[in-house]
């Protein structure tokens, strides 16, 4: 069995494992923080250990000869999957950083790269919630929000490889100020640290929570977790920005709906722990604000493959790309 190397780069932590080529097995499958402050050198440091471990699992499993044909990386956009450069990543603080190369230099084998929220959206596909489904939209809500889309089982990159950029889609001309330099983009609202960001305003502005307690009253410490596990034991504060955050989503994913018409669209990446107190007003909004006969067809569901999409995906986009 042939097995790819699949690497998950993400704003909050690096995922990498060892992929099947048929998509039956992953081996070695292990995690470290980012910690961008290192600079690029110092991620691809942890990239590369990362995949050098899952090689050394793989290789204890088949007595020495492990047959890795390359590795597949998923990583923050924008990029440029023909040069393998990643062009800028604000949740990063790159620019311009030939990362391909210098994953393929680091292991001696074939890279290919691809946007992360991509690369997630087609594990689904491959092997998870959204197997075999065309057209598949999938939005991925994490350190920062992306998506992807599939359509006749490959992934659709658009002109410039910019295609699945969701969370830069405007939802307020004047809102909240992005890390990508826009305003009221719908990441500044819905991504994880947004999340935590409008919890932590309300409390000093004196609204009423026990999130404040759960956090020893360090308000830095607050995360969009904190607000899921707050709102599911009753506070009031906590389940209206959850509420909130439906709408904002639910929002997003009707632009989608009504722009790809969808057979369906899977919610990825941290948010979901929310369960159906996000997912029930998210289908609420989503049918309130989309074409009906769009709506009637398209399924709204989480993802199945929890801190391993990005890893199938980033395997299987290196097979569909250098295979």
């Amino acid at each position: 069995m042939r097995y790819v190397i699949g690497v998950d780069l993400g704003g909050t932590n690096i995922v990498a494992g060892a992929v099947a080529e048929d998509g039956s097995a992953i081996v070695g499958l292990a995690s470290e923080p980012t910690r961008v402050e290192d600079g690029a050198d110092g991620v691809i440091g942890r990239i590369l250990s990362l995949a050098g471990g899952a090689i050394q699992e793989l290789a204890g499993e088949t007595a020495g000869r492990p047959d890795v044909v390359g590795v597949g990386v998923g990583a923050p956009g924008p990029l440029n999957r023909a040069t393998g450069v990643v062009r800028v990543a604000p949740n990063l603080g790159w620019r311009d950083v030939p990362l391909r190369d210098r994953i393929s230099e680091g292991l001696g084998i074939p890279a290919s790269l691809d946007n992360d929220a991509n690369c997630a959206v087609l594990g689904e596909w491959w092997q998870g919630a959204g197997r075999g489904v065309d057209p598949l939209v999938g939005i991925t809500v994490g350190t920062g929000i992306g998506g992807g889309i599939v359509i006749d089982g490959q992934l659709y990159h658009g002109a410039a490889d910019v295609a699945g950029e969701f969370g830069h889609m405007t939802i307020d001309p004047t809102g909240r100020r992005c890390a990508c330099g826009n305003y009221g983009c719908l990441e500044a609202y819905a991504s994880g640290p947004a999340i935590a960001r409008r919890a932590a305003e309300g409390i000093a502005a004196g609204y009423e929570t026990r999130l404040g307690e759960m956090v020893d009253g360090d308000l830095d410490r607050i995360s969009a977790q904190t607000v899921y596990d707050a709102a599911r034991i009753g506070d009031v504060y906590a389940q209206e920005i959850v509420r909130e955050t439906a709408g904002f989503l639910g929002a997003g994913i009707a632009n989608l709906v009504n722009i790809f018409n969808p057979s369906r669209v899977l919610v990825m990446g941290g948010v979901t722990g929310a369960g159906e107190e996000l997912f029930k007003p998210l289908r609420a909004e989503v049918t309130r604000r989309a074409f009906r006969p769009a709506v009637d067809v398209c399924e709204i569901l989480p993802g199945e493959l929890v801190g391993m999409a990005g890893v199938y995906g980033a395997a299987c986009a290196f097979l569909q790309q250098l295979g």
